[in-house]
């Protein structure tokens, strides 16, 4: 039964919640509300705290001291108690939503906290857009408060002195310089010159870009033509034009520049051309650039080459998680370089061994064929081969020795080769479109424990070089067969659910004592749940994006999930992700297991919103078993 304390003093109460967020980021005055409005309760063990019989939620609870355990209704549904302890405030959405409590809340232990109104809670979060954003986004605004940190950790290490999540119109300062199709190059190159820049832009007379003229094009499309300044520029312009929104980010202009090896981009508004970004403006990496680094990937000769720029790959990797960047982008950008290297690699050996890769198609599988290799990750890739014309079978030897001077290449570069042989050395790893599309069949036909690895294994494949119909096709014909067999998607739900979300009987992280420390394998009890969740609603609606992220964005409105609750699958997500990036990048994975991390390395913020996470976790969890256990 609750009692009233005699108050503490205000200052001090103060003083302490400005400890924990969103109390750190709030202003004096808002904290001070806060208090003043707050009741000072006190609880014994095992006293109820709220029950779902009071009705309404009436108040607002901050834990000061000891910790409070919520039983019963939905919490033991999804698997277990969950804890809260000093610092954290519930129950937030049943405050937010003016219902009860689905959950009996009691003191695990002695136990004091403020109990602040409803009707106070509104006021002050119409103050305090910090209060109010952080009730509202609770996971997200923890995220943000986590990467920060993380920022703060790495900052001195960063080579970059500008975000790659700054959107391009920020950076595009001034006007385009630009001119008509028409206008003579003796104009144009006058213009260049006396604006000191590096690009002429053309646009049409709605100011769209139509074409561009660079200083690197000038040589070989003016100067060795010997082509006379009365030209008009539209002759010779770059045609299309590669260009992105004011709304896109720095990020994607960098990764659109390595693909397509440009070093301008201009940036539109409303299909208007308002600026031109360069590769100037957007990295000053102190001789380390995601374009450098892609570029030297392109043209390297030799496996020994590669070799040095996968190193560079890990060094961009760490610069770039010291501007903040979020898991989602560093983890693409990560993928799009192992794309670059392996791609590269690929063309070396089939050169070597006269082989046409139009005739062939090298696909990447697990974690880089979805976009979201860290930088510790094995080999997993597979050859789809062209089928056949007439009777004339693919001479499988051949392709077999290619693949396996591919895979020793790669396993030089720093990928090892992959314990289970998913590789297209392997010839079940090298197959015809035909037998490709047999072999799936049989899996989602058959469903037994086997094939249900095998589909988690080769479902997210991608290509990364050869003939994107051959990839093309089979995506098609996996998608359409496994979304027309609702029992092996049932089957592939139950399969997931075997490894549960780490949270013991009160709620807490269920860590593994490892070398003396607690620790928690974040890859296989964190993030490979969200990946086979996601690929598991994926299949059933029938999306066939490969990454996690892209998954949970499109299945979330077709299964009518609020924006909120799918963006928190995504944040989660990418915090594990942001995580085993930052064990692998300081080397403080436990165990030699570059996924295992010891809880109490972790700040006061990344315990809580892992924990939080796994809470998000675990109720996903019971979103599968509602689906598909009944």
């Amino acid at each position: 039964m609750a009692t009233r304390r005699a108050p503490s003093s205000p200052a001090e109460v103060c003083i302490e919640l400005q400890r924990h967020p969103p109390f750190s980021d709030m202003q004096p005055a808002h904290v001070q509300a806060f208090v003043a409005e707050s009741r000072e309760l006190s609880f014994a063990a095992g006293d109820a705290v709220v029950r779902p019989e009071d009705g309404p939620v009436r108040d607002l609870y901050f834990i000061r001291s000891g910790a409070v355990t919520g039983r019963r209704g939905l919490s033991d549904v999804a698997g277990g108690a969950f804890q809260f302890d000093a610092g954290d405030l519930f129950p937030v959405s049943a405050v937010l939503a003016r219902r009860a409590v689905t959950t009996l809340y009691s003191a695990t232990e002695n136990s004091t906290v403020l109990a602040l109104p409803v009707e106070a809670m509104q006021r002050l979060a119409e103050a305090s857009a910090v209060f109010g954003d952080f009730l509202n986004r609770r996971i997200l605004r923890f995220l943000e408060l986590s990467r920060a940190a993380l920022q703060v950790v790495y900052a001195s290490q960063a080579l970059a002195e500008q975000s790659l999540e700054t959107p391009l119109g920020q950076l595009c300062r001034q006007a385009p310089v630009a001119c008509g199709a028409q206008t003579p190059l003796q104009e144009a190159l006058t213009r260049m010159q006396a604006q000191r820049v590096g690009s002429m832009l053309v646009v049409d007379a709605t100011e769209a870009p139509v074409g561009i003229l660079t200083r690197s094009d000038i040589l070989a499309r003016i100067a060795l033509p010997q082509l006379p300044l009365s030209t008009p520029i539209g002759q010779v312009m770059v045609q299309p034009v590669f260009t992105l929104t004011h709304q896109h980010t720095a990020q994607d202009a960098a990764l659109l520049m390595s693909s397509r090896g440009i070093r301008h981009v201009p940036v539109t508004r409303d299909g208007r051309a308002v600026g031109v970004v360069s590769e100037r403006d957007l990295f000053a990496l102190q001789r380390l650039s995601l374009k450098q680094v892609s570029s030297g990937l392109r043209n390297a000769p030799d496996v020994q080459t590669l070799v040095a720029g996968a190193h560079e790959i890990r060094r961009l990797a760490r610069a770039l998680l010291g501007q903040g960047v979020h898991a989602q982008q560093l983890t693409a950008l990560i993928s799009h370089l192992n794309d670059v290297l392996t791609s590269r690699l690929v063309e070396i050996m089939a050169s070597r061994q006269g082989l046409d890769l139009q005739t062939c198609c090298w696909i990447a599988l697990g974690s880089e064929g979805r976009n979201e290799q860290t930088v510790a990750t094995d080999q997993d890739n597979a050859l789809i081969l062209a089928d056949p014309l007439g009777s004339a079978a693919p001479d499988k030897a051949r392709w077999l020795a290619f693949a396996l001077e591919v895979n020793e290449a790669l396993d030089a570069c720093g990928y090892p080769l992959c314990k289970g042989n998913i590789m297209a050395s392997n010839p079940a790893c090298c197959l015809t479109l035909s037998e490709w599309q047999q072999r799936f069949a049989h899996w989602i036909d058959r469903g037994t424990p086997q094939d249900l690895l095998n589909a988690s294994i080769y479902f997210d494949f991608r290509i990364l070089a050869g003939q994107a119909a051959l990839s093309d096709r089979l995506r098609a014909s996996v998608t359409q067969r496994a979304r027309g067999n609702p029992r092996f998607l049932r089957q592939l739900a139950l399969n997931g659910l075997t490894q549960s979300a780490p949270l013991n009987w009160l709620g807490q992280i269920d860590t593994t004592e490892v070398d003396g420390q607690s620790t928690l394998d974040l890859k296989l009890q964190g993030t490979a749940i969200f990946v086979d969740v996601a690929r598991l609603y994926a299949l059933a609606q029938g999306v066939v994006a490969t990454g996690t992220r892209d998954r949970f964005e499109a299945v979330g409105p077709k299964l009518g999930v609020p924006e909120p609750e799918h963006q928190a699958w995504v944040g989660g997500f990418e915090f594990l992700q942001m995580l085993r990036l930052r064990a692998q990048l300081d080397g403080t994975a436990v165990g030699g297991n570059p996924n295992r991390v010891a809880i109490n390395h972790l700040n006061d913020i990344d315990r809580r919103i892992l924990k939080e996470t796994l809470r998000v976790l675990r109720t996903l969890q019971q979103r599968v078993r509602l689906d598909y256990e009944r």
